[in-house]
């Protein structure tokens, strides 16, 4: 079983590698001024922005945190667009963007984040999927929802309630899911010798075109009377609701370093979200 839960890993680290290698974001920035932003008021709905950079630049908006458009290709220090936004969806008023600045040496950084006003009937078109009671509501169930999990041991097979809860997070922007994250958890296993764990892990994701993602990841655990112990462990994020949380099946292995006979298996499905954790990068 330990073979080949560490034969799984090695194969999707392979697959996730090449998407993780993406291009860094210099800190060092060239300043961005905003002279004028706002979106025409008649339709087509056209976004209009101009600014100047500290120094010559080649520039890229990112609007909404999903939608990036090239300003200018030539190094400027004027910068002037006129985006046509009639077909994007936005799920508020009041749209951010940020502004992607490369130097001549090939260095980047990011503005601060602007905001932009959609105008009364662009609101009309909204899609109010994540209004501020609905995310309260939805992050309270997502929070306090344990996950079910299976436990398997020599012996015997045992029912089990688990609550991860990240804790801080690792993400860049444009993409959907951190890269990393610290988690805390807590198990409690239904008529087991051994009921409650406690765990502290690190999990690094991979986001893959053929699902969500896969995440990659280990933990200290301890129930507080001597047992403590290491559990590697992968889990695949299948499909996610709302652009909030993502439902996922996790297959965990835990043992006692030294100890034969100690080891025991976890599958658990489970709602992940990183919307209350705090983001550190």
């Amino acid at each position: 079983m330990k073979k080949l839960f560490w034969f799984a890993i090695i194969f999707i680290l392979q697959l996730a590698l090449p998407v993780y290698g993406q291009e860094e974001v210099s800190q060092d920035s060239i300043e961005v001024f905003l002279i004028d932003s706002y979106v025409t008021p008649e339709p087509p709905y056209k976004f209009i922005l101009s600014f100047v950079t500290s120094a010559p630049a080649k520039t890229k908006i990112i609007l909404h945190d999903k939608y990036d458009f090239n300003i200018e290709e030539n190094f400027l220090e004027d910068h002037k667009a006129e985006i046509d936004i009639s077909k994007l969806k936005f799920d508020s008023t009041t749209v951010p963007f940020v502004i992607l600045v490369k130097d001549s040496l090939g260095n980047q950084n990011l503005s601060e984040r602007f905001e932009v006003i959609l105008p009364g009937e662009q609101e009309n078109k909204i899609e109010e999927k994540t209004n501020y009671l609905f995310m309260c509501c939805l992050g309270g169930v997502i929070f306090g929802f344990p996950s079910p999990t299976l436990v398997i041991t020599k012996e015997k097979q045992y029912f089990s309630l688990t609550k991860e809860i990240p804790l801080f997070s690792f993400q860049k922007l444009n993409s959907r899911y951190p890269f990393g994250y610290f988690t805390a958890e807590y198990s409690y296993i239904f008529d087991a010798p051994t009921r409650n764990y406690f765990r502290l892990g690190y999990k690094q994701l991979f986001e893959l075109p053929v699902f969500e993602y896969v995440t990659i990841g280990a933990n200290w655990f301890s129930n507080f009377k001597g047992f403590n112990g290491i559990s590697p462990e992968v889990s695949v994020g299948w499909v996610k609701f709302y652009d909030v949380f993502t439902l996922y099946s996790k297959y965990r292995l835990n043992f006692k370093p030294g100890e034969k006979g100690t080891e025991f298996h976890e599958i658990t499905v489970g709602l992940y979200s990183s919307f209350f954790s705090l983001n550190l990068y």
